[in-house]
C-alpha cells in the first residue's frame, strides 16, 4: 500500500500531492483485532478505522508531470526524430540524397573523432 505521496520538484518532475489526501494508512503498530480496516458512511464522507480511531477517507490525488525543461527537450528530440526518418525514406528513394547523407553522417562521424583527440590533449596538458 502506498503510504503517501511526497510533493517535490527537480529537474525534470513535478510530483504533487493534493489537500488531504495521499497520506491514510493503517498503523499496524495500533492494531486491534476485529476493527482495524473496516470502512464505514458517516454523513458525506467514508471512514476506515485503524485499528484505534476512525479516519476520514479523503478523496485527494496525487499528480506527476514533466516540467517544462523536459517537456522542451522531449519534443527536441521528437523533432530530430522525425525529421531523421524523413530524411532516410528519402535517402530510399533517391540515390543523390542518399550521397549526400552518407557524406553527412561521415563528416560528422570524422569531427567527432578529431574533437576527441582535441579534448584529450587538452587535458593531458592542463
Amino acid at each position: 500500500m502506498i503510504r503517501s505521496i511526497n510533493s517535490c520538484s527537480n529537474e525534470w518532475l513535478n510530483v504533487q500531492n493534493s489537500e488531504g489526501g495521499g497520506t491514510f494508512y493503517i498503523d499496524t503498530n495500533k492494531v486491534q483485532q476485529g476493527i482495524a480496516g473496516q470502512v464505514r458512511h458517516n454523513g458525506n464522507y467514508f471512514e476506515v478505522n485503524d485499528g484505534m480511531v476512525w479516519k476520514t477517507l479523503y478523496d485527494g490525488h496525487a499528480t506527476v508531470s514533466l516540467t517544462t525543461p523536459a517537456q522542451q527537450a522531449l519534443q527536441w528530440a521528437m523533432k530530430q526524430f522525425e525529421k531523421e526518418k524523413e530524411l532516410e525514406k528519402l535517402a530510399e528513394s533517391n540515390v543523390t540524397v542518399k550521397d549526400a547523407v552518407d557524406s553527412y553522417k561521415n563528416a560528422i562521424a570524422e569531427a567527432e573523432e578529431k574533437l576527441k583527440v582535441v579534448i584529450t590533449l587538452a587535458k593531458e596538458t592542463a
